[in-house]
């Protein structure tokens, strides 16, 4: 039932972010789609794609919306305060609502929740001659996604450098 709530409100979110006049408010819609990303990922019990997701969507919104911030203000300079503190206050209320309905499914700490971690802790040692199992798990099981994990961290920590980075000026007795 969360799902097809998130899903809902993504689809909706996606079409603001198309037919919005401002592009400030679209980036915005953008964000609110990959929040939601991010908290059907832990709906779907899938946590490390819930991190990441959230990780890569913070740093996009940081870029996307220092790039928009001087360009485009038309509510603001319109004197529709009122309209932008009421629709930011309700987007973070329907966020910390969607949170809390998904994090609450999640299980407690230290229950498995699928039978692979049997499977793991069972066979992990023999079949990979590692003696930590996290280890095992991380390097050998799920070498690919640690991978994939670590390559888009780093390539928005390099896109976040690229685009905040402040050009130096040169001396003029300097080439």
């Amino acid at each position: 039932m969360e799902l097809h709530i998130l899903l809902i409100f993504m689809i909706f979110a996606a079409i603001v972010a198309i037919e919005v006049k401002d592009l400030l408010s679209s980036v915005i819609a953008v964000g609110a789609v990959g929040f939601a990303l991010c908290l059907a990922f832990l709906v779907l019990k899938a946590p490390d794609l819930a991190i990441t997701q959230l990780v890569v969507e913070i740093l996009c919104l940081i870029i996307l919306i220092r790039a928009t911030i001087n360009k485009d203000l038309p509510l603001v300079i319109e004197g529709r305060w009122v309209f932008n503190t009421l629709s930011t206050l309700g987007f973070i209320a329907v966020f910390l609502l969607f949170s809390w309905l998904a994090l609450r499914e999640l299980p407690r700490f230290g229950e498995p929740i699928m039978e692979v971690v049997k499977k793991y802790l069972q066979e992990g040692v023999s079949k990979t001659g590692a003696v930590n199992i996290v280890t095992a798990v991380i390097l050998d099981f799920r070498a690919y996604d640690t991978l994939g994990e670590a390559t888009v961290l780093f390539t928005s920590v390099i896109g976040i450098m690229a685009i905040l980075r402040r050009p130096g000026r040169k001396k003029n007795n300097e080439k």
